[in-house]
């Protein structure tokens, strides 16, 4: 990717106020200075539309027929993803803190799926839609993220592509920095 469609892309971030930098307890736990509230870049249908198209020409078209996005994070980018490819779009949820497949969904057995994500910093909740997906026979052919944060962590058992990696520093918390220790945490969701 070319570093005016990189630039691009920080600036879709940037305007809508979905790159923030403080105190946060990521989802994962793990706590850092900076934090993707991709709600925020979702607020404007114009850039998702943007961020979708940019995403969609890293992934082969004929590759998937359906799109499923965990909930809550990747509804909105995983549905625009879907209906620009004109595929058909699902979407897991939590029960218990843990993703489901509800709503009677059903997954026809080897229909060809990609996960579509906002963001990933360990790829808990993609690795959930993945077990889900072949739980109920499908074939997830790739998984695609806004933004990968996991420092080239995150590994999936298909092909995975994202769209940005920005790796700010992630601490366990009892191993914060002072700096970020003197700052009260918050966390703002994913």
């Amino acid at each position: 990717m070319s570093s005016d469609t990189q630039e691009e892309i920080l600036s879709l971030f940037r305007e809508s106020g979905a790159l923030l930098e403080g105190h946060f307890v990521l989802r994962s736990g793990l706590h850092s200075g900076h934090f993707f509230q991709c709600a925020r870049v979702c607020e404007h249908l114009d850039k998702v539309t943007r961020l979708a198209e940019l995403l969609l020409e890293k992934i082969p078209a004929d590759s998937f027929e359906t799109v499923v996005a965990p909930a809550m994070g990747g509804l909105v980018i995983g549905q625009e993803v879907a209906r620009q490819a004109g595929a058909r779009f699902l979407f897991v949820e939590k029960v218990d803190d843990k993703l489901a497949l509800r709503r009677n969904f059903q997954i026809k057995p080897g229909e060809k799926i990609l996960v579509v994500e906002d963001v990933i910093t360990r790829g808990g909740r993609v690795v959930e839609a993945l077990d889900i997906i072949k739980a109920h026979g499908g074939t997830t052919t790739g998984v695609a993220v806004l933004v990968d944060r996991s420092q080239g962590k995150a590994s999936f058992e298909v092909p995975h592509t994202s769209l940005m990696e920005l790796s700010f520093p992630t601490y366990e918390a009892d191993k914060l920095p002072p700096e970020l220790a003197a700052i009260p945490a918050s966390k703002p969701g994913s």
